[in-house]
């Protein structure tokens, strides 16, 4: 792809992004998936913000269906059960810990930031705290390298199915 159009589509990316947010988008490296629609859905962040204010949560569901598809998923209870089965299950602790490794390794690639070294995001390694990150952390890096995100992403509904999430001009 040329340069200009790589330019174009990221300005509309970032725009879309804004859009699903309701405000500017911080520290975007690039779209790490999208819904089946096309638009953004994931967002891959730097692990430091322009305002030079670490941020931790390198995959970033933007998508509002989706985010409110998860939510609900919070509010039946998903991440306390998760925890809970993590407590006792020491093969799904060891997975969750190694998809804790990987979210570390690849905030890495993006750059160092020592306020936040050793801490990923979602709760990892030990506790489930926030299934947005580890849904958007197992759609960035695909099924199986975060076990509980595949698990709280297959208990989605197909969020996508009632069309894209932005209007028509802004679909990428």
């Amino acid at each position: 792809m040329p340069t200009s159009d790589a330019a174009a589509l990221r300005e509309r990316d970032l725009a879309a992004v804004q859009r699903q947010l309701g405000r500017p988008a911080r520290g975007v490296v690039c779209v790490a998936y999208r819904c089946p629609c096309g638009c953004p859905a994931v967002v891959r962040t730097e692990p430091r913000l322009p305002d030079g204010t670490p941020f931790p949560t390198t995959f970033y569901a933007t998508c509002p269906r989706l985010t409110g598809a998860i939510s609900t998923l919070e509010g039946q209870g998903m991440m306390r059960e998760m925890t809970e089965r993590l407590a006792a299950d020491p093969s799904l602790a060891q997975a969750h810990a190694a998809a804790h490794v990987d979210y570390l390794t690849r905030r890495a690639e993006l750059g160092h930031v020592p306020e936040i070294e050793g801490v990923s995001a979602g709760g990892m390694p030990t506790r489930v705290k926030c299934l947005h990150v580890l849904v958007a952390h197992a759609l960035a890096a695909g099924p199986g390298v975060n076990p509980l995100g595949d698990e709280a992403l297959a208990a989605l509904p197909r969020w996508w199915d009632g069309g894209c999430c932005l209007p028509e001009e802004d679909a990428s």
